[in-house]
């Protein structure tokens, strides 16, 4: 099965089978990328090996394949991870164009995203936990490693694609400098969000970046983006209403008048967002929504590696 592709996603109504199917091809092509040889398992059970206690054989498995396997709960790992999910209106870019077609914004690929690590996480036994954010946390859940669990966080995730709700604005500093403080045990934290912020919160959202450094947590930032429009600004040159998805305010022009402006603001502020990761030893991953889903998975994959 090959990494499922962001054009062929027509239906977000079922993200347990996505995120599997996600997951299932990317683990068959390893063998295919830079990662093969990781010590990285993902299967559930290992083969019994004779002279092994029988407690732990899963006597199911062996009346489906007639091959002994144990149960791998003795490799549970000490892994505990946050995922840190912003759910901010912003996040719904770009809105369907209403002709039915399949497609995809950026909290769609944030959720999907974060969906197959919980997939990851869950297989190689370790715990995970959920954040939305928008102007303040309105989720924060403890690290847990059951299914139960993993198929309530995903219920969450699942009403953010349901329920896009516009003109909710965003306070990732403040946002991040609560979930720093909730988060007691040392933790993997992963981030996914657009860090759109207001320029003049920008230091504000350095130094809840470094809080959670000072905390001693493990930081992967995801910035997703749709770096056609939004780092690169292709639109084509006629009139166009722009409309600010977090206050509602529109704003009428040709793109060609602001162009060389604007790409100079937002490569200010991304270039100085890269440069506070790379000061505070966080790792920064440019997760474009046009790309798929491989770079997050492959940069969760390093992180958990060097983490062991």
């Amino acid at each position: 099965m090959q990494l499922l592709d962001n054009t062929e996603i027509r239906d977000f109504g079922n993200l347990e089978l996505l995120a599997r199917q996600v997951v299932e091809g990317f683990i068959i092509g390893l063998h295919k990328s830079p990662f093969h040889g990781f010590s990285v398992e993902f299967a559930e059970h290992r083969l019994y090996n004779p002279g092994e206690s029988t407690r732990n054989i899963d006597w199911k498995v062996f009346a489906r394949t007639d091959r002994l396997y144990t149960k791998r709960f003795e490799e549970e790992t000490n892994l505990r991870c946050q995922i840190v999910f912003d759910i901010s209106s912003s996040m719904y870019y770009p809105e369907a164009d209403g002709h039915n077609k399949p497609y995809i914004n950026k909290l769609r690929f944030s959720a999907l995203a974060a969906a197959s690590l919980m997939n990851l996480l869950q297989r190689q036994r370790d715990a995970f936990g959920l954040s939305l954010f928008d102007e303040e946390v309105r989720l924060h859940t403890r690290c847990k490693t059951s299914t139960s669990h993993y198929r309530l966080l995903l219920s969450y995730l699942q009403q953010q694609i349901d329920n896009p709700q516009m003109n909710r604005q965003t306070s990732a500093a403040s946002a991040l400098h609560q979930i720093a403080d909730s988060i007691h045990k040392r933790s993997l934290v992963v981030i996914f969000s657009d860090m759109f912020e207001q320029s003049q919160d920008e230091e504000a959202l350095f130094s809840a970046l470094q809080h959670l450094r000072h905390n001693k947590h493990e930081v992967v930032l995801f910035h997703v983006t749709d770096k056609k429009r939004e780092l690169e600004f292709e639109f084509e040159n006629r009139p166009y209403e722009f409309i600010d998805m977090e206050t509602g305010e529109r704003l009428r022009l040709q793109p060609n008048q602001v162009r060389e402006h604007y790409l100079e603001e937002i490569q200010r502020y991304y270039e100085n967002l890269q440069a506070k990761c790379l000061q505070y030893r966080i790792d920064f991953v440019k997760a474009d929504i046009r790309e798929g889903f491989r770079p997050v998975l492959e940069a969760y994959l390093i992180k958990r590696s060097k983490m062991k």
